[in-house]
């Protein structure tokens, strides 16, 4: 069985309320690993690729590179086979 999640921005440091998506490491229709990263966003300190928690393909990019999102907003969706309860919440 498969599941279709929408991966949303986390949270990375504790003053963080959005980020820039600076790019997109995979394209809708391709294949990722867990670890692999999905995106890079940038904030005002940091710069970090968001990784992947399962393996699964890309299915849609919900911004564009170089949007602002804020924390909680969707970046893209994923689908993955037997996906956890704790993957279906990715980034929440």
């Amino acid at each position: 069985m498969s599941l279709r999640v929408r991966v949303k921005l986390p949270k990375i440091g504790m003053t963080m309320e959005e980020a820039t998506l600076v790019r997109f490491c995979r394209q809708p229709g391709e294949p990722f690993r867990q670890g692999d990263p999905l995106y890079e966003i940038e904030t005002e300190k940091i710069s970090q690729e968001v990784t992947a928690t399962a393996d699964g393909v890309m299915v849609e990019h919900c911004v564009a590179e170089g949007a602002d999102v804020r924390i909680g907003d969707p970046i893209c969706v994923v689908e993955t086979a037997g996906a956890t309860p704790a993957i279906a919440e990715a980034g929440t």
